[in-house]
């Protein structure tokens, strides 16, 4: 069976680490349908591991798909076609069969791989004389490849095919070994400026080993992946034969469906990981050996900065903090931002002087022992003022991220997209313009990636002529939040004379807890 796809809504997967979503999405860029499944992010059998089952996502991605087309008024008609996005740097190892070989290693886990013999004195000396040798020593660490054929080489030896997860999605519904360029962010021989397989002399190869022949085929997005299989059909409910359109990652994917094309806009990505992106035609490194992201618009790139755990760490005081607030929500039958922007209401900007660092996991600008850390507490702090002070370093942050993006891009951000799940709070908006003095926009829908997502396969689909069509037709800004003066210039004063400071200061000491507890493990 083979269906045209000449419908005129698209059907988006955003598969994140805390949710699957399913969407259908319209032409004009509106959610007509929306379903979402929460899913356990993540177990750990050693502390600092992260994993999770690859028959748990594809059995909850298949049951999320199902509902969806249970829903009222889903009609499968006005499918044109299918797409995926999804969090990134989480890899899959599977057989010849296609069968997972052990779970899916999470970008949230923290395992290393040892430095054995993986260059050559004479290129470990040139790195360390050019003071690049850590970068690379940290890469070929972080690399899971690298871990599983020192640790786990029976599984690495039956080893197919290595996988991001979003390379995982699209086999099982179409049976393909292929994946987007898009998709293609971590510790893997890919070659950043070029948007391709790294060449053969690239020094990749002996920096993350392995047989070219493991890898899968890669289309810029916007391209087929191929077409939903019959099996893919009978386990999701999506009709045999649809086209699979490539996209990109969760995070490039945000960046196009919040409308952002240059430099001059950042996007701000409030999900599990807070980042701040730019789109660049430019190759741009924000450090040395640090590439970066390709965009969801074919032959871009996204210079990005993150705080690592980012929203995750609301999620983290409202379950333990914030059960009240959940129930009080439930009752009126609001989102839960709504009650919490109400406990904040009347704690000032500052949180009296509560200052937070929010590196509760370390992320690609500080070194493995950093530690999160709020200072400042007196007997007029309550929970409200813990509350606010994460949303504000959060904000410093990123801020510090942004910063350094512009210097690197060489091109001024004259104003912010804010996207993601915390973008529908209010205080997090207007934190986020006094903090930045910059104005914050909200786009019209928080579910960015899947918008973002929505573009490239319109595009794919040629139901827009271009990139620059879908994204002018497919977005748009609701809200804009101006900076207040008098707040800006109390935030300037913290970032500048608080925030900038602590973790200098703070940094032997996080080594020394290191040392004497062994959290984290090196």
């Amino acid at each position: 069976m083979t269906t045209s796809g000449q419908g005129d809504q698209i059907l988006v997967f955003d598969a994140g680490t805390q949710s699957i979503r399913a969407a259908l999405i319209d032409l004009r860029g509106e959610i007509r349908h929306m379903v979402k499944t929460p899913i356990t992010p993540y177990f750990s059998r050693q502390p600092g591991w992260a994993e999770q089952e690859l028959d748990y996502y594809w059995q909850s991605f298949a049951a999320t798909s199902r509902r969806l087309f249970d829903t009222e008024g889903v009609t499968s008609d006005r499918i044109a076609g299918v797409t995926v996005t999804s969090q990134r740097t989480t890899m899959v190892n599977l057989d010849i069969n296609g069968t997972p070989l052990r779970p899916a290693i999470l970008w949230l886990d923290q395992r290393k791989a040892e430095m054995k013999g993986h260059l050559p004195p004479l290129l470990t000396g040139v790195l360390k004389t050019v003071n690049q040798y850590g970068i690379v020593d940290k890469a070929i660490r972080e690399c899971k490849s690298n871990w599983l054929i020192q640790n786990q080489p029976d599984i690495w030896e039956k080893t197919h095919k290595f996988l991001f997860l979003s390379g995982f999605w699209i086999h099982r519904l179409t049976g393909e070994y292929r994946d987007s360029v898009g998709s293609q962010v971590g510790y893997v021989p890919f070659d950043y400026k070029r948007h391709c397989w790294a060449g053969p002399r690239d020094l990749k190869w002996k920096f993350f080993p392995m047989d070219p022949t493991l890898l899968p085929e890669l289309v810029p997005p916007g391209s087929l992946l191929g077409h939903i299989s019959r099996q893919a059909s009978q386990e999701t409910g999506i009709p045999e034969g649809l086209p699979v359109i490539a996209a990109a990652t969760d995070k490039a994917c945000e960046v196009i469906g919040a409308g952002c094309r240059s430099p001059e806009t950042a996007c701000l990505s409030y999900g599990t990981t807070a980042t701040v992106n730019t789109a660049n035609p430019k190759y741009v490194e924000i450090k040395p050996f640090v590439p970066p992201y390709p965009g969801a618009l074919p032959g871009t790139y996204n210079t990005e900065a993150m705080v690592y755990r980012g929203f995750w760490m609301v999620s983290w005081f409202k379950k333990e903090f914030g059960l009240r607030e959940q129930q009080i929500a439930a009752d009126r039958g609001v989102a839960p931002e709504v009650i919490f922007d109400e406990l904040i209401r009347d704690i000032p900007p500052g949180s009296m002087g509560l200052t937070l660092q929010p590196y509760w996991s370390p992320g690609i600008n500080t070194d493995a022992d950093a530690k999160g850390a709020i200072i400042g507490f007196g007997d007029v702090h309550t929970r409200a003022h813990i509350y606010r002070s994460i949303l504000e370093g959060l904000g410093y942050g990123l801020k510090e991220g942004m910063l350094a993006l512009q210097k690197r891009n060489r091109v001024r951000v004259e104003a912010l997209r804010v996207s993601g799940g915390g973008s529908q709070s209010d205080a997090a908006m207007q934190i986020t313009a006094d903090i930045f003095n910059l104005p914050a926009q909200r786009p019209h829908t928080y579910e960015t990636s899947a918008l973002g997502a929505a573009v490239a396969a319109a595009v794919g689909l040629k139901l827009h002529s271009d990139f620059d069509s879908a994204i002018r037709e497919m977005t748009r800004i609701t809200d804009t939040f101006e900076p207040i003066p008098r707040n800006r210039d109390l935030y300037h004063e913290l970032y500048e004379r608080v925030y900038r400071k602590l973790y200098r200061r703070l940094k032997p000491i996080y080594n020394d807890i290191r040392a004497i507890t062994g959290y984290p493990a090196m």
